[in-house]
């Protein structure tokens, strides 16, 4: 724990880089006087970047610094509502320190923390130098405040933009119309987190008539807007791990303030913003240093099986591993270590054999034969059969293509079953989707 800390706090000392320059589609754009744009995104839920196992993936912090720098600092508002990891295991604490780092390489102004980023902020001890307002419900007064506000110019006068917090269990309505009082003599927009969605307490939220934009918590990867999205409140989630950010351009007209809404999706084309990208690699160092692969959580298989490599295979199924060894599968370690995810156990998993067994995959230096998408993926644990000579047939656990080509990480996958099955064809007789396993 010790060597891990130690790590975390050099990485905080070595991300405080020169931010990128805006991208070059979007610095010479021109940012119309009359507009002002605040960007919203949250539940990253522990996603820095996809895996990219597979094109038309969405999402990486990497890239959503092209659409958040496309508008001037001073034209802009920056917001994450929160949920920032799934849990509070090792690898997902370091992805939290990476992603505060990130929001400050990234120049957000307004990081909302939920009850449990706020506990593990506190633990890792990230609130005594914040990299944004933190704010949030759930704030004792270490530096967290349930509300931000600041005045922005917008053509020729400034507007006030307020960000609240609450939970909706413990926060009187009565408290959100104090909290939201505008000044008599100056236009504002009021925004509203909420830690839970309650059809009931939204009404009543949206019957006070001073909130603008409602927030409610992501249970879709896309944003969602519920009800009429030209009414206030405009009441929409911000989708969740990153694929999308949520962008309002408000507009100044005659004597009020117009609002649109937009969720742009983070696509591969985007141009990725160099200090993210060594963050990123800074993060895959810290995963490698924490010796990840060989704390991986593993069970125990069934009747004493062991996994003993697709070579052990050879003799007795020499046409299947011959063409096997020139088939994507058989390479698959490799395309982890074209991008240095080798040591990561979120991608190693689907690169190897039997890495959630005993007797499975561990590293490369321990268990080197256990590389790749082989034999025993898709048949079993191949001990009892090579011990019996084949006689005994391979039996679970065993693992189905959907297991890994999930619509996450192989897009394309759900629609074209079929041609992937083709691609990984290796037997003489006839096979189908369903029976490649038997």
């Amino acid at each position: 724990m010790k060597r891990f800390v130690v790590c975390i706090c050099l990485l905080i000392l070595s991300a405080s880089c020169v931010p990128d320059r805006q991208p070059e589609s979007s610095a010479g754009a021109i940012q119309r006087d009359d507009e002002f744009v605040v960007f919203l995104t949250g539940y990253e839920l522990g996603e820095l970047k996809p895996c990219g196992c597979s094109g038309g993936q969405l999402g990486g912090l990497d890239r959503r610094w092209a659409v958040l720098s496309s508008v001037p600092n001073q034209k802009k508002l920056t917001i994450d509502v929160g949920s920032f990891v799934e849990s509070d295991s090792e690898q997902d604490l370091i992805k939290y320190s990476i992603l505060m780092q990130a929001f400050g390489l990234l120049d957000y102004d307004v990081i909302n923390l939920t009850r449990t980023d706020l506990e593990i902020a506190r633990n890792l001890g990230l609130l005594f130098n914040p990299v944004a307002g933190f704010i949030s419900p759930y704030g004792t007064g270490e530096k967290i405040a349930g509300k931000f506000q600041n005045q922005y110019l917008l053509k020729d006068k400034y507007i006030t933009i307020s960000v609240l917090t609450c939970s909706v269990e413990t926060s009187p309505i009565e408290q959100i119309r104090e909290a939201f009082t505008p000044k008599s003599d100056q236009q504002g927009l009021n925004i509203l987190i909420i830690d839970q969605y309650d059809e009931t307490i939204v009404s009543s939220i949206a019957e006070l008539g001073i909130v603008d934009c409602l927030i409610f918590p992501s249970d879709s990867d896309e944003p969602r807007i519920i009800g009429d999205p030209n009414e206030r409140p405009l009441i929409f989630s911000v989708g969740r791990f990153g694929r999308y950010v949520c962008k309002l351009v408000i507009r100044d007209s005659q004597d009020r303030l117009d609002m649109s809404f937009q969720a742009i999706p983070i696509v591969e084309k985007l141009k990725q913003g160099t200090s993210l990208v060594r963050l990123y690699k800074d993060y895959q160092h810290l995963v490698k240093e924490a010796d990840l692969l060989e704390k991986f959580p593993r069970f125990s298989l069934p009747n004493g099986l062991r996994y003993e490599g697709s070579k052990s295979c050879k003799q007795c199924h020499k046409y299947e591993y011959k063409i096997w060894s020139r088939k994507p599968h058989a390479q698959a370690y490799k395309t982890l270590v074209k991008v240095g995810s080798q040591y990561d156990p979120e991608c190693v998993v689907c690169h190897v054999v039997g890495m959630d067994y005993e007797s499975g995959y561990i590293c490369e230096e321990q268990t080197s034969h256990l590389k790749n998408v082989g034999c025993e993926n898709c048949h079993g644990p191949g001990s009892e059969h090579n011990r019996t000579e084949g006689l005994a047939k391979t039996t679970e656990p065993k693992s189905d293509c959907i297991f890994c080509h999930t619509p996450e990480k192989s897009v394309e996958y759900a629609s074209k079953e079929q041609e992937y099955l083709e691609k990984i064809r290796h037997w003489k007789e006839p096979k189908t989707a369903g029976n490649v396993q038997q």
